[in-house]
């Protein structure tokens, strides 16, 4: 098969020929329908100081995914010849504490998929059977391979109820515009967010928020006064961080009212400091910390999500023949995308 490889410790992806994947028993061989890049793989596409410590040439990355199974093992239950799936990328250990007692996403013993274990820039993936997510037919594969990443901003927007709230979305990268998405179809009153990019914070006004703030132009004292205006001085009920810049992380804490929730999704790229009595203590605020999805309930609820009305169209901006992926990676870089999508 053709697939796109870390072959070497160094910067960049090889084209290559790679051997056909064979199913163990209980795994089965997905025909790639779509396969979508994730800033993940842009640090392993870079081989930055993360990704030096993380991979072991040669890897397949990759892992947000859908496709149609093809071939299965002989113990597999769960889906058969035919099925089109996504797929969950961590695969858990199943016998630590935290899979043992629901709390699988934070798996001691978890691998990645395009990390651990070859991924999915390639025609075809061997995947356990546990993490394959029956997806309905309507569901076109630019949309269907986003379904993993698309769970992290519901797991970050929806920690708690959102109905009726007001909502500040710090950082719209395509997780923060996913979370947008969905705050907007769980009810959300106002939603605000914030960026740097004019483009970006246009694909926000897209997917329903309705204040946008650009601070990179706005000093952050003006960025929390406007917040604080458009909420009646209250502040927000909810932040959600999904930057990881330690401007806008102190912002989110700022912008959310005495007894609000922060959720944290963004990764700095260092340790930050805070005022711990004033920013968090005595405004007596939740803060959650969000790593990957809740498994499988928030695939479950995205599921229900879609049918509610969920409409992600404006965040998918590009598709490209696996071939053109260096194209894609740019872009990233760049800051003027969305959410970009191999087919192969």
């Amino acid at each position: 098969m053709r697939a796109l490889v870390k072959t070497v410790p160094a910067p960049g992806l090889t084209p290559t020929s790679w051997p056909d994947p064979t199913p163990g028993p209980h795994d089965v061989i997905v025909k790639v329908a779509a396969t979508s890049l994730c800033g993940t793989d842009a640090h392993i596409y870079r081989w930055d100081e993360w990704a030096q410590g993380r991979v072991q040439p040669p890897r397949i990355i990759g892992h947000e995914v859908c496709g149609h199974v093809v071939e299965v093992g002989r113990e597999v239950s769960l889906v058969k010849i035919g099925d089109y799936v996504a797929a969950e990328s961590h695969v858990t250990c199943g016998r630590c504490f935290q899979c043992r007692t629901g709390q699988a996403h934070v798996c001691k013993q978890y691998k990645i998929l395009g990390i651990d274990r070859d991924g999915s820039y390639a025609e075809y993936v061997a995947l356990p059977e546990g993490v394959l997510w029956k997806t309905a037919p309507e569901i076109p594969p630019e949309f269907a391979c986003v379904q993993e990443p698309l769970g992290n901003a519901v797991d970050a927007a929806l920690a708690e109820d959102l109905t009726g709230q007001t909502v500040v979305v710090t950082g719209c990268g395509p997780t923060g515009l996913f979370a947008a998405a969905v705050a907007r179809t769980a009810g959300a009153a106002t939603i605000i967010a914030s960026d740097v990019s004019d483009y970006r914070l246009d694909l926000a006004k897209q997917v329903g928020v309705d204040h946008v703030l650009n601070a990179k132009r706005e000093s952050p004292e003006r960025v929390a006064a406007a917040i604080l205006d458009l909420t009646g001085g209250e502040g927000v009920d909810a932040a959600l961080e999904m930057s990881g810049d330690p401007t806008a992380l102190h912002q989110a804490f700022r912008a959310v009212k005495n007894g609000g929730r922060v959720t944290l999704f963004g990764i700095p790229t260092g340790q930050v400091c805070f005022d711990l009595p004033n920013e968090i203590i005595f405004k007596g605020i939740r803060v959650y910390g969000v790593t990957g999805r809740r498994l499988f309930g928030t695939w479950y609820r995205l599921a229900g999500l879609f049918k509610a009305g969920l409409d992600i169209r404006p965040v998918i901006t590009h598709s490209f023949p696996m071939a053109e992926f260096a194209t894609g990676f740019d872009l990233i870089r760049s800051g003027q995308c969305g959410k970009v999508v191999l087919i192969p």
